[in-house]
């Protein structure tokens, strides 16, 4: 395994990788592996002959009051998972390689970006795009490999690289979870004991969720208050929102009917948890 620092190395090393006839494929992310992460890298390699892995704590994704200070940043435990992983190289660019002057050039994806996680974190979206649009112009894969748990980052990137006619082919993978069904997240580490016990309910809601619409109810704010009166159950969950939306334009819907997003972001303590499901309200 080879670890790039610079733009120009990663270059020459995804250069020389397709010279050997090498597909290329790469699996972004902000360090902090987990087994989430490690389900990507698997996915990667079973798709793609060479495996790169990002890792890059990328500052314009954060908000002021946000937790970039404290992101999480074990660089040696990932390059190390990374290695038991087979993984064939790590680009860990520092800030000034990614943006070494006034970014002055952004990606906006107008209309996905706006709800759900748009209104709290409202240029969040630009700077994911953003990044992910210098790191698909810098390796140049064939495939990149997002998780489900972050859904409407994986639809809004989809969404860029349709309409920019990006020249790889985006595959999403789905949420990994601990055995009491909480998603795994980097941000978990922050949750205390008594927080810890209550996130699962987030999963239990959506799970409701599911099982109202597979048995038949289309009145989507009766969906929502079950889910609700679940999270209510914990008096440590602030849910940010709870909604039900169309996968396509992520916009409410007022009867559950085609394919439909399920989504909660909700705070517990110093953690904000993000979690969802997708159904088919079209199928019996």
């Amino acid at each position: 395994m080879e670890v790039a620092k610079t733009i120009e190395e990663i270059r020459s090393l995804i250069k020389k990788a397709r010279s050997n006839g090498k597909t290329i494929g790469l699996v972004p992310t902000m360090g902090a592996l987990h087994i989430g992460h490690i389900s990507l890298i698997k996915a990667a390699a079973e798709k793609t002959d060479f495996v790169v892995v990002s890792i890059f704590v990328n500052p314009i994704q954060f908000g002021p009051s946000e937790d970039f200070d404290k992101y999480p940043r074990p660089f040696e435990q990932d390059l190390q998972i990374c290695q038991d992983n087979s993984v064939n190289l790590v680009f860990a660019p520092s800030s000034d390689e990614m943006y070494g002057r006034e970014n002055l050039t952004w990606v906006d994806v107008d209309k996905l970006t706006e709800p759900l996680c748009g209104r709290s974190r409202p240029d969040h979206f630009r700077g994911v795009t953003t990044v992910c649009a210098k790191l698909f112009n810098i390796v140049l894969p064939d495939i990149a490999f997002f998780g489900q748990k972050d859904a409407q980052q994986a639809i809004v990137i989809e969404r860029m690289v349709a309409d920019l006619n990006m020249p790889l082919d985006i595959i999403v993978c789905p949420t990994v979870r601990e055995e009491d069904g909480l998603a795994v997240s980097s941000r978990n580490k922050y949750l205390n004991e008594s927080e810890r016990k209550d996130a699962p309910l987030i999963y239990e809601a959506l799970q409701k969720a599911q099982s109202m619409v597979a048995s038949g109810t289309k009145e989507t704010q009766q969906i929502l208050d079950e889910m609700r009166k679940i999270l209510n159950r914990s008096k440590l969950i602030e849910p940010e929102y709870v909604e039900i939306v169309d996968t396509e334009t992520l916009q409410p819907t007022g009867t559950a009917e085609g394919k439909l997003l399920i989504a909660i972001a909700a705070k517990l303590g110093s953690a904000r948890l993000i979690d969802n499901i997708t159904v088919d309200a079209s199928k019996d």
